[in-house]
């Protein structure tokens, strides 16, 4: 790898660049871009020594595209002219990217289109009403197809260039029009001239928009071997736009091709047969897993064009995406490396299996668990949990890899902490484990309501897991064994997304779980995401995934909760959990219970973050001995604006309320009752955990009966909301949300229910017409 400057440097009408701070492949280098002032008319080298990216992470480093988009892109769907608004987004993404110091080049379908639009109006326009109004004249339908698409051409190219040029002056681009023939590239002279005028744009800052000049010239069929004069190559038959882009692209050395249309890229088959699964990444091997469909109403090329074309300028280096044109942001979402659309490269690489395919084997693994009897999916588990003492050395290296590079990295010692393994945590994985497994037996099809609905009818509720699970987690790698047995007590399929600074701990960990898994048969139960997906491409896989569990900051937890528009979310974004000290509170319980909740673990997501202390106590001992413990125990202390207004010299107040420090850092506020307390908490709160420390039964209980959070205790350390300490074995998380599961979530919350109904012959009809009478007589359950 090779680290090159970034820069670009604009005058005299040309922009010369250099590419600093970024990490550029050896093999990318080639393209002109060596650190040096490059002339942009060099446009094209005898030799191409550029290979394409080898995956989409790479394609930010694109400098020179090329933009083609189809017609049912640039058209709307009802045939009534220009999509503007799609067509806005395309133009002011392209825009950007010209900006940016990138080239870029368009390549236009539309005008035919476009132009048939208008003058099938005009033709309407001139009918008489007889003829418009006659049942047997057929003019009207047949009004678009009896036009002349040259002439269509003539008319659609003018509007289509007013159009880009109306749009791109918004954005203070400049574009110049460019229209081709077939002796424009197979005539040496002309195709020289070509290139030139190309070259000349570019350096001026222009914008190249290229399209056929369908007015004067029929679509140009020319055979594949056709030897371009001067070159001794075999050129690409230009058939339509995908193949003139294809050209132009591996002609002008383009880093990246993108080609718009109206699917959302290639398919092993026609997207609408049983069967067709979208293919994200395509290389020449591929070919013969493709079948192809009926081409798009409104251009001329189909996705055998499209595929014919993106692996001929694939073979001469330029890297390809075919994506689907109506996406919002597709060109700006393609170069950020996200997964959309499909990707050719002539990389053949052996990446790591696919997340859709790592989710359709979790789902296949899902019903492998449903299938299997309670003890052998505990004996699973209860493998995991020996194999966590067995191989703790295996574990604890790689941790101590994970910590050292963490460390260098400069990782925030909260994060830290929750990276470090330990031969106790392990032990204590391990133990909750074996809790998990022992509880297990009674998880998947436990009937939960059992009704006779009429004679010889009856209805069963039972308990089956939610399907496939996508838990994301930073950090912590000892959530990974944690949440796998979760899932295999409660027979789901899992996808783990860990943290990219656990990655060595991930991996030993979830080596652990697959071969505990296999023991039973379900071995692609279970997969540690670690390909180079983004989690936002993880997000949109509502057709794999069922429930999202992140685990994390309350920067990551609120960031998926945002980003995730299909798949539910369980989780809570912050933790920001109270202590109370009523004014009746024990002095000696209520500082070991703050001084627990704060310090035992302060990056936790149950440690305490504001400390509210009744009034009366300010003029006792017991506030200037909490205090004082917190001090000697390093916590930096944050005053509320009733204690602030109390104090002549103290604590700094606090910016906010409302804040999760997850640090030896915590507010303390003053508060006049209870009511007043219990009014704090539901104001600034989460709805996580909050304590009342008193001796005050009634005022326990009433505490406890008001306060809206998940967790609520009376005379304990806020450290006890954990699925471990609670008797679950383990927790897939905290949620605070008050549907399905609340508070630490173990088993039952990543288990929902279905209805199971038994009868002989019944008809809904007999029981309409009186022949059946309904019951409904509850039943025992067991």
């Amino acid at each position: 790898m090779l680290h090159i400057a970034s820069r670009i440097v604009r005058g005299s009408g040309r922009r010369y660049y250099t590419i600093i701070g970024d990490t550029l492949p050896i093999g990318y280098i080639n393209s002109g871009y060596e650190g040096l002032n490059v002339d942009k008319r060099t446009l094209v080298s005898t030799e191409r020594k550029q290979r394409t990216f080898t995956d989409r992470s790479q394609l930010k480093y694109a400098r020179r595209l090329v933009v083609k988009l189809g017609s049912a892109v640039i058209t709307r769907e009802d045939g009534n002219g220009l999509a503007l608004g799609r067509l806005a987004s395309i133009i002011e993404q392209v825009a950007e990217c010209h900006h940016e110091g990138r080239e870029c080049i368009m390549v236009t379908s539309g005008a035919v289109a476009f132009g048939r639009q208008k003058l099938t109006q005009e033709l309407l326009m001139s009918l008489s009403m007889r003829e418009t109004l006659s049942p047997s004249d057929h003019t009207r339908e047949d009004a678009g197809s009896i036009l002349d698409p040259r002439a269509a051409a003539a008319v659609g190219q003018s509007e289509l260039m007013a159009m880009y040029d109306a749009m791109f002056s918004q954005y203070n681009v400049k574009i110049a029009q460019v229209l081709v023939t077939k002796p424009d590239f197979y005539n040496e002279e002309t195709r020289k001239n070509l290139f030139c005028t190309l070259s000349e744009l570019i350096s001026l800052n222009i914008v190249p928009i290229i399209n056929t000049n369908d007015a004067v010239s029929p679509p140009m069929y020319i055979h594949d071997d056709t030897v371009v004069p001067g070159t001794g190559k075999k050129g690409i038959g230009i058939k339509d736009n995908d193949s003139l882009s294809a050209l132009l692209a591996a002609e002008v050395q383009s880093d990246l091709l993108i080609m718009m249309s109206d699917v959302d890229g290639i398919y092993n088959k026609p997207p609408w047969e049983d069967g067709a699964r979208m293919m994200h990444t395509y290389t020449s091997k591929d070919k013969d897993l493709v079948q192809f469909g009926q081409k798009s109403k409104v251009g001329t090329g189909g996705m055998d064009s499209k595929v014919n074309a993106a692996t001929w300028a694939m073979a001469r280096g330029v890297s390809v995406v075919i994506c689907n044109g109506m996406q919002e942001k597709a060109i700006k979402t393609i170069i950020s490396g996200r997964k959309v659309g499909t990707f050719f490269t002539d990389y053949a690489t052996s990446s790591p299996t696919s997340v859709d395919v790592l989710a359709e084997n979790a789902r296949s693994g899902s019903r492998v668990l449903q299938q299997l009897t309670p003890s052998e999916r505990a004996s699973a588990i209860h493998a995991l949990s020996d194999l966590l003492v067995e191989k703790q050395d295996k574990i604890l290296e790689a941790n101590a890899k994970d910590l050292e590079e963490a460390t260098k990295g400069g990782l925030a010692k909260p994060l830290l902490d929750r990276l470090s393994l330990s031969q106790g945590k392990l032990k204590t994985l391990s133990t909750g484990l074996n809790q998990i497994a022992d509880s297990s037996y009674e998880n998947v099809g436990r009937v939960l309501r059992k009704t006779k609905l009429a004679e010889n009818l009856i209805l069963r509720q039972v308990t089956v897991p939610i399907g496939v699970l996508l838990v994301i987690f930073e950090s912590r790698p000892d959530s990974l064994p944690q949440v796998a047995a979760l899932a295999m007590a409660s027979a789901n399929g899992l996808l783990l997304k860990g943290g990219k600074e656990a990655a060595h701990s991930n991996k030993a960990l979830m080596d652990l779980v697959k071969e505990s898994l296999k023991s039973v048969g379900a071995e692609d139960a279970i997969s540690l995401v670690s390909t180079r997906e983004e989690i936002s491409d993880l997000l949109a896989m509502e057709k794999h995934i069922d429930l999202i569990i992140p685990r994390g900051s309350s920067d990551l937890v609120r960031s998926i909760q945002k980003q995730s528009q299909h798949i539910p979310v369980l989780g809570h974004a912050e933790g920001i959990c109270h202590v109370y000290v009523d004014k009746d509170a024990d002095p000696v319980k209520a500082l070991k219970i703050v001084r627990d909740a704060k310090c035992d673990y302060p990056a936790a997501c149950n440690a305490m973050e504001t400390l509210l202390i009744h009034e009366d106590h300010l003029t006792t001992t017991l506030f200037t001995e909490i205090c004082n413990m917190l001090k000697k125990e390093g916590v930096k202390i944050h005053a509320g604006p009733k204690l602030s207004g109390h104090l002549t010299f103290g604590p700094p107040p606090a910016r906010t309320m409302r804040h999760e420090y997850g640090a030896l850092e915590c507010c303390v506020e003053l508060v006049k009752d209870m009511e007043e307390a219990v009014d704090h908490i539901h104001k600034f709160g989460s709805s996580h955990t909050d304590v009342i420390v008193t001796e005050n039964e009634i005022a326990a209980r009433k505490f406890l009966g008001i306060v809206d959070s998940a967790c609520v205790f009376h005379n304990v350390s806020s450290r006890f909301a954990d699925g471990f300490r609670f008797g679950l074995g383990a927790e897939v998380g905290i949620s605070t949300a008050r549907i399905h599961a609340r508070g630490p979530v173990g088993v039952e919350g990543l288990l929902t229910t279905k209805w199971i109904l038994e009868g002989s012959d019944h008809t809904a009809a007999e029981f309409n017409e009186g022949k059946r009478n309904w019951i409904h007589e509850p039943l025992p359950v067991h």
